[in-house]
């Protein structure tokens, strides 16, 4: 099952929502790393931006 994993700051503004979350989908080119299957920007209902993410997650059968 998956589940979102939340970033812990939020932003005032959705662009540095985007810029955090656009570095979160590109690290893992860079440092060799696993990748979030998903990222997204979120707003909270207090209206700061905050980000998202989810890992693949995949069965391995022993």
């Amino acid at each position: 099952m998956n589940r979102w994993i939340y970033w812990a700051k939020l932003y005032e503004s959705k662009f540095q929502a985007n810029c955090l979350a656009a570095r979160i989908q590109e690290d893992w080119w860079l440092l060799g790393s696993d990748h979030p299957s998903k990222v997204e920007v979120y707003r909270s209902y207090r209206g700061r931006y905050g980000v998202r993410y989810m890992w693949r997650h995949e069965k391995i059968n022993e």
